[in-house]
């Protein structure tokens, strides 16, 4: 509780854990803790800081927030430092606004910090919205009274590929040290020598200039969140490899966006100039990503301008058997046609994939009922199963901020289990939510995998380690392996996180639901894209229509009919097929068509399989961004409009509705809703989906006062058995990581540059069985990959490899995923 400065006298009462005290003459009551710094912000008084940031514990390092303080009428002996002292009953403060005292010191502390800092600000990224520059107009003296020569270093220094250092800019705040060790975990950048030469690094910048000190990391600073130093730091110290004199701030135009990478959802700040973006920045969402953004979010962006991307429509001659370019309408034509042929023989099936917006996933929905009139559509461009749908169905249809988990939970729960779940890989941000609960509300995360992950380390955590496949068993043994857990769990506000790997261990999601009915502790499913909350709701999924409801419940379909102006009966009353159905269907010849959104094939349980489908398929449409194994295939392909360029929305994985606009308007590209609109009129269906806006009335529309009638049944499967492994053999784990070959991350040198190393991670008796070799062979019948292994706490007999890397991607390779068995060999040389 605060009460406004006006509203504070002597006869107001100070409400418990309050304190009064006195600023600039003005009374002003403040809950204890809080700083000096953040109690004259309320009451409008802006105090100059550069160390200060609210998410950063106070430091106290550059001094440029100095005040004056008086104590039971006593005044200090100095001014003091207002970023790290705490408010106190009787307390009187004097800011530079009242005090010539406060603000001689502040003159005296920006003098002291402009001594060696380089006159470059019209060559300096940072010029134009540089803290530094407006507080030295604000609160520095008209003249320098520096002679000497300035102390120089040459520039820049290379922290990462993503992050260059410029020394003689750094004002030592200790924003960038803080932010690695206290939020991220990383503390690969610290300060380094003394005095004069005390500057920022790490311990390869200390080798390279041969300097006394080194951090203790000795590793680089190849951190996911490093693009967050640059945005925090107060001057134009830490710059970025990739926007590095391409704009000046001033020549940007921003939009307020969100990010597209995973299903966090981050709200974003995305800054064009000329039709083309430059940079992003991490928006201010207390709720979700407070101030951060993680380097795929902020870096991953250039795919819209990739070589290959495709910016008009294509037809295959039936002739030469090349894709040609042709005109919307024609393409358009012939799509329709071959569509409508399929339809009315064996049927099409439509892939959509886990990237959508919700308004784009709710056409894809209402196309696959209206004009192709079936139920044979699946977003899930990856692993999964018919358990996986049970779950989705029971617990997390219609979930929200308001009936489900929230991040502001996760900071407060006394323990958060996550299963099937590498929180920093799968949705970065949620981890720094867990860390920072872990950190500072003393957290406990708990981790059922198979090794001690970073994640595991910088969330404080504890590994339950299982073989993989086992994580069901693991579950369902809670109560009697780990019984301080499982109490735990009971706990008010406790609960547990289930990532999308799950639907690959039979029962696991059964057990999820045993355990969660044991102990009360609610279930948060946490997919990796984007787009995939959403698109449960849009009805993008075999057994769901828009708005949660089974296709077989006929009130529900009866009630779409008649907000869609169909006749009664017309909508398909059967569940279709899933992603593996209809792939399955389409190689033997039971399908006619395929309409395939942005999906990478390699992405599938079986690329193979995908592949196959594809080639042998009758007809095959494609709505795609970049050129891809399928619109190799496709007959017919229709270009879509990326993120930017396109207005929409994201429900993320709390079910939090993340609205953004239109980045770089004029464009011509069209989103995926807009085709699908004008491909259903071709086929004599109108879809109202003519724009994003309109597409996201027709939805709410639909399913407004939709019944979703009892929620289904929670899944109910056996557990299977862990395979046995031989001499030779052992179990695969498998996630992929942050950064690798995903198609989003095309033309990003500096990203990819600090991608983790793409290795093998085995037990130490494995070790040792692969005698003197530094690389080891991972194989099944379809194929092998060979990567250099490292040795961590993996129970024995099991290996993990990243999916999706640089030389190691398993399912296009081996056809195997987590919990499959595979040979192991010495793998020699590499």
């Amino acid at each position: 509780m605060t009460i406004a400065p006006e509203a504070a006298s002597d006869e107001t009462p100070v409400p418990e854990g309050h304190v009064k005290l006195t600023i600039d003459g003005e009374e002003v009551i403040a809950p204890k803790g809080e700083l000096l710094i953040r109690t004259a912000e309320r009451l409008g008084t802006v105090i100059p800081r550069f160390c200060d940031h609210p998410l950063l514990d106070p430091a106290g390092a550059c001094r440029q927030c100095l005040v004056e303080v008086e104590m039971n009428g006593r005044p200090m002996p100095k001014p003091q430092a207002s970023c790290t002292m705490t408010v106190a009953d009787g307390m009187v403060v004097k800011t530079q606004r009242t005090s010539p005292v406060a603000d001689k010191a502040q003159q005296g502390v920006m003098e002291l910090l402009l001594i060696n800092h380089p006159l470059d600000c019209p060559i300096c990224d940072k010029g134009g919205e540089c803290p530094l520059q407006n507080q030295a107009m604000a609160h520095g003296r008209a003249e320098s009274r520096f002679r000497d020569r300035k102390r120089t270093f040459p520039k820049p220094l290379p922290i990462s590929t993503q992050v260059l250092l410029d020394r003689e800019r750094c004002v030592l705040c200790q924003r960038c040290t803080r932010f690695s060790a206290q939020i991220a975990g990383d503390p690969f950048i610290e300060l380094l020598e003394r005095g004069a030469q005390q500057q920022i690094g790490t311990s390869e910048t200390a080798d390279v200039l041969d300097l006394a000190s080194r951090t203790s990391s000795g590793t680089p600073f190849q951190s996911y969140f490093s693009g967050n130093t640059i945005q925090i730091c107060p001057v134009g110290a830490l710059t970025s490899a990739q926007y590095r004199f391409r704009s000046r701030p001033f020549d940007l135009v921003s939009s307020p966006s969100v990010c597209e990478h995973c299903s966090v959802g981050c709200a974003m700040r995305t800054d064009f100039r000329r039709g083309k973006v430059m940079r992003r920045l991490a928006g201010d969402d207390p709720e979700v990503n407070e101030e951060w953004l993680c380097d795929k979010g902020r870096f991953a962006f250039r795919y819209a301008g990739a070589a290959d991307r495709i910016r008009h429509p294509l037809v295959r001659n039936p002739e030469t058997g090349e894709l040609e370019r042709t005109s919307w309408t024609q393409a358009l034509r012939v799509a329709a046609e071959g569509l409508a042929k399929a339809r009315d023989g064996r049927g099409a099936g439509v892939l959509p994939g886990g990237r959508l917006t919700v308004e784009d996933a709710y056409a894809y929905s209402k196309f696959a009922r209206m004009a192709l009139r079936t139920n044979d559509i699946d977003f899930r461009a990856r692993a999964h199963s018919p358990e996986e749908l049970d779950f989705l169905a029971s617990h997390v249809v219609g979930t929200t901020p308001d009936t489900g988990v929230t991040f502001g939970q996760l900071e407060t729960a006394p323990l958060v289990l996550c299963v099937a779940f590498e929180p920093e890989e799968e949705a970065p941000v949620l981890f720094l939510r867990l860390r920072k609960g872990a950190r500072k509300n003393g957290t406990k995360v708990v981790h059922i995998g198979q090794w001690t992950t970073p994640a595991v380390r910088r969330t404080f955590g504890e590994l339950l380690a299982c073989v993989p496949g086992a994580e069901a068993e693991a579950v369902d043994g809670l109560a009697e392996h780990a019984s301080d857990v499982d109490e735990l769990l009971r706990a008010e506000g406790s609960v547990v996180l289930v990532g999308e790997r799950a639907a690959e261990v039979p029962g696991l999601y059964s057990a999820l639901h045993r355990l969660s009915e044991r102990t009360g502790a609610p279930i948060a499913w946490v997919p990796r894209r984007a787009g995939e909350r959403g698109a449960i709701d849009a009805g993008a999924l075999p057994n769901l229509l828009p708005g949660g409801a089974a296709v077989t419940d006929a009130e529900a379909r009866a009630a779409l009919e008649r907000a869609w102006n169909l006749e009664a009966g017309s909508l398909p009353s059967v569940a279709g097929r899933d992603t593996t159905g209809i792939l399955t269907a389409a190689r033997n010849g039971d399908l006619d068509a395929l309409l395939v959104g942005g999906v990478e094939l390699s992405d599938l349980p079986d690329p193979g399989l995908a592949l196959e489908a594809v080639r042998r398929c009758g007809f095959v449409v494609s709505l795609e961004l970049l050129r891809s194994e399928v619109t190799d295939h496709a007959d017919v392909v229709l270009p879509i409009a990326p993120v930017d360029e396109k207005p929409g929305s994201f429900v993320n994985w709390e079910g939090r509705r993340r609205e953004f606009s239109v980045t770089l308007d004029g464009t011509g590209a069209l989103p995926d809703c807009r085709v699908l609109d004008t491909l259903a009129v071709e086929m004599d269906a109108d879809l109202f989906t003519q724009t994003p806006t309109a597409a996201a009335g027709d939805f709410a529309r639909s399913i407004d006062g939709l019944d979703r009638g009892h929620r289904p049944a929670a899944p109910d499967v056996p557990s299977a058995p862990v395979p046995k492994v031989g001499e030779g053999q052992a179990l695969l784990a498998t996630w992929r990581q942050l950064l690798d070959e995903g198609a989003l991350q095309r033309d990003e040198p500096h990203l990819a540059g600090t991608a983790r190393r793409v290795v093998a991670k085995i037990s130490k008796a494995m070790a040792a069985s692969l005698g003197e070799s530094p690389t080891v062979t991972v194989s099944t019948s379809r194929g092998s990959i060979t990567l250099p292994f490292e040795v961590a706490d993996l129970p024995d007999g099991v290996v993990w490899l990243p999916g999706n890397s640089p030389g190691s991607t398993l399912r296009a390779t081996l056809g195997a995923g987590h919990g499959a068995v595979v040979s192991i060999a010495a793998g020699g040389e590499r």
